[in-house]
């Protein structure tokens, strides 16, 4: 049994996990909603096919056989992520697998329909079983060690609730800090007017295509929450529109092109193996969070922007570049975490991290939850959740069984706080090409250093030898500190 039979079997395994993932994408776009019964079963076999083969007894053999130390760092690499996944796959029995796979499935529906009608008690049985069947999965991976800790692994392997609780505790209090200071000051105002979905839709596209999405291997669409799918020649994402806001959809749309150019941006060779796609969904986060923030709402992009904009709307309320600048970067409350700013961004996740492990610890019952949501809410930001859909129901991870998501959200900031170092040394004009709306010697860089390797190195090895230094939260506190102090005149 050789390393190329081993691959051979595995691209066909990674081929079928991207036929899965693309049913995922139809069911949040263009699925009939009366289909959601059909594609939960749809799910749940093909879930249970790709369990089959990713325990099967051959990999055993494979695993078993094959001398890791006489393959090239591509092959070593593949064996690494074959071993840990056939380890984890087969500790998870096959009927959880499919189980959660079509409630997960059916759940997606029934959160958006309980969101739409401000229903959390819809929606909460659901969620339960939801629970019910994490808890019982993290329960098996973890083999008597911590549940939570087994299913943050699947998106951040190599990482610990310990250590990531903290480092948001060295996080929170400067960033409290930070919004108090801000929220204390003027608001400096923001846009106004109605802003046509055409070409609100229009502007993503353009801005989309010049930081790097290339349109013949993906597409936008809208849906209710933004997401990006898939990898190699088939990415695609999402945005949404709203007809008084157009950065909803304009920055929407830069978050997922970075998601999107990350999964295309990795060398051709790694394709349909564990290595053509994101490390981690921290290391992920990074290439989104720099794209829409240092990048997309830095003062010298939104200069160039602010023209772009005028084109498009005409007057929209904002005098010139810097009163722009300080609109798109507009500090004020608010209750959704995908529209926060980043001096309150991470706010919004730490309170999911925390109730979420109490969640699968078991400390805290589905039953309690939006009550629990709601204290911690106005306890962090001041004020109280006026109704579940800008509250408990606002995100689509849980009933999808994303437990051991959000966390990463909050880690891949800290990670694109230390590669925005590292971009800035390396492209001293950076600022210059910004203000002209050219994006390609960031994402270049960006390309060069970090998304073409996918899946070679370990997630935090990858974001070290990128940006040259041990991640850690300071670069992202030094860099948010600066840039809103300038801003608001602290």
């Amino acid at each position: 049994m050789s390393y190329e039979d081993l691959l051979g079997f595995v691209r066909e395994t990674e081929a079928l996990s991207q036929v899965a993932g693309r049913l995922s994408w139809d069911q949040e776009t263009v699925m009939p909603r009366g289909a959601a019964d059909q594609r939960a079963e749809e799910s749940a076999a093909l879930s249970h096919v790709l369990h089959q083969r990713r325990t099967d007894a051959r990999l055993e053999d494979w695993l078993a056989q094959i001398d890791d130390a006489a393959l090239d760092p591509m092959g070593q690499a593949v064996m690494r992520h074959v071993r840990r996944d056939f380890d984890r796959t087969r500790k998870l029995p096959p009927k959880l697998a499919s189980d959660l796979a079509r409630l997960t499935s059916r759940a997606q529906g029934i959160w958006a329909e309980a969101r739409a009608a401000g229903d959390f008690a819809a929606f909460a049985p659901t969620l339960a079983e939801v629970v019910r069947l994490k808890r019982e999965e993290g329960a098996a991976l973890s083999a008597g060690g911590d549940v939570y800790d087994a299913l943050l692994a699947d998106y951040e392997p190599g990482t610990t609730a310990a250590e990531l609780d903290a480092m948001f505790g060295a996080l929170r209090p400067r960033l409290v800090a930070l919004r108090e200071a801000v929220l204390d000051r003027p608001d400096p105002g923001g846009v106004s007017g109605t802003f046509d979905e055409t070409a609100q839709l229009a502007m993503s596209t353009k801005v989309a295509e010049i930081f790097g999405y290339d349109f013949t291997r993906g597409r936008i669409d809208k849906a209710v929450h933004p997401f990006s799918s898939g990898s190699g020649a088939d990415v695609r994402i999402t945005t949404r529109t709203a007809a008084d806001d157009p950065f909803n959809c304009l920055y929407s749309t830069i978050h997922e092109v970075g998601h999107a150019t990350y999964e295309q941006g990795i060398d051709d060779a790694y394709a349909l193996t564990p290595l053509g796609q994101g490390v981690s969904m921290g290391v992920h986060e990074s290439q989104s969070r720099i794209y829409e923030n240092q990048l997309g709402r830095s003062r010298a992009f939104t200069g160039w922007l602010y023209g772009q904009m005028r084109d498009a709307y005409g007057d929209f309320g904002v005098a010139d570049e810097e009163a722009f600048f300080a609109a798109v970067n507009r500090v004020q409350n608010g209750f959704i975490r995908t529209e926060a700013d980043e001096v309150q961004y991470n706010l919004h996740v730490l309170l999911r991290f925390d109730l979420e492990r109490a969640l699968i610890s078991g400390d805290l019952e589905v039953a309690d939850l939006e009550a629990a949501w709601n204290e911690r809410f106005e306890k962090d930001f001041g004020f109280a959740v006026d109704r579940p859909a800008n509250g408990v129901l606002q995100d689509v991870h849980w009933s999808v069984g994303l437990f051991g998501y959000f966390p990463t959200y909050t880690l891949g900031n800290v990670y694109a706080g230390c590669l925005y170092g590292g971009l800035r040394d390396a492209v001293p004009d950076l600022d210059d090409r910004l203000a002209r709306g050219d994006l390609s010697a960031a994402t270049g860089w960006l390309r060069e250093n970090l998304q073409r390797h996918g899946g070679l190195r370990p997630p935090r090895e990858t974001i070290e030898l990128a940006c040259g230094m041990v991640p850690s939260e300071g670069p992202l506190l030094d860099y948010l500190e600066e840039k809103f102090g300038a801003l608001y005149g602290l």
